[in-house]
This record gives structure tokens, sequence and C-alpha cells, in this order.
């Protein structure tokens, strides 16, 4: 297989990630509008008994507590704010798997800019899903950052 095609497997490879990102946020939007006129706050309750996570400890305490004082304009808010992310990601996963170029500089400099973040929570706490998300990031990153300096190379060796 040539270069190109590796390219465009790889591209579309994270155009895919990027598209089931959108997804996963989508659905917990639509969840958020579910709790509309609800108790929000029961629900948390149930949901940290369901995953069987002691109410008492520090992290599901905080989610719980968190749940206990947001109005349904907040939620409202947060669906909105769901959906604009969402159709982000799916507007960068359609221009990836078309191998646009300006899908490949936004992907990089939207990747980009968590790295920072990711690495002080790593640093802040070890655990294995920060060093995931942190790695995946950064590769994701390396890798469209190599995309667009071989395709510069490319209009630039197509000029001479």
């Amino acid at each position: 297989m040539t270069g190109t095609g590796n390219n465009l497997n790889g591209l579309r490879l994270v155009a895919v990630f990027e598209a089931l990102k959108g997804a996963l946020v989508l659905l917990v939007g639509c969840g958020l509008l579910a709790f509309i006129h609800k108790d929000l706050h029961d629900a948390a309750e149930q949901l940290v008994r369901a995953l069987h996570f002691n109410p008492a400890r520090h992290y599901p305490r905080v989610f719980i507590d968190a749940t206990a004082n947001i109005s349904n304009t907040e939620l409202w808010v947060l669906s909105l704010s769901a959906f604009l992310y969402s159709a982000v990601r799916f507007a960068e996963a359609y221009g990836l798997w078309l191998k646009l170029q300006w899908a490949e500089w936004f992907g990089l400099l939207s990747g980009g800019i968590y790295i920072p973040v990711e690495m002080y929570e790593v640093a802040r706490e070890l655990t294995w899903a920060r060093v995931a998300v942190l790695t995946v990031n950064t590769l994701i990153v390396l890798y469209l950052a190599y995309i667009l300096l071989r395709s510069r190379g490319s209009h630039r060796r197509r000029d001479d």
C-alpha cells in the first residue's frame, strides 16, 4: 500500500475516533434532557448505588452533591453545550474522513490544547485512565502534525 493509502487509513481511524467522541457526548446531552423537571439528585444517588460505589466516598459524594443544585436552565445549557461539542467533533470527523486539510489543522490544534492540562492531571495523580487519555491524544496530535508536515513537503516539491 502506498504512503497516501496509509495516511488515508490513519486519518479515517482518527475520524472514527472523533465521531465516537461526538456520539458519546451527544448521548450524554440527550440523557441530560431526560432529567429536566425531574429529581437529578435522586437519580445520581441511584446511579452511584447501581454502580456499587460507596456514596460516602469522596468522588461519588462530589458527584451526588454537584447534582443537588442543578436547575432546569443549567441542564438545558449543559445539553446545548454537549450538542455543540458533538457538532464540532462530527464536522472534524467528516473533514478528516475526506482528508481535508482544514480538518487536519483543526484536529491538531483542538487536540493540542488539551495536552498541557492532561499532563498536569497525570502529574497531579497518576492513574491508568489519565495516562491513556494523554497517550491517545498525544499520538493523534503527533500523527496529524506528521500528516501536515508531509503534505506541506509534497506541495513544496511539486512547486520546485
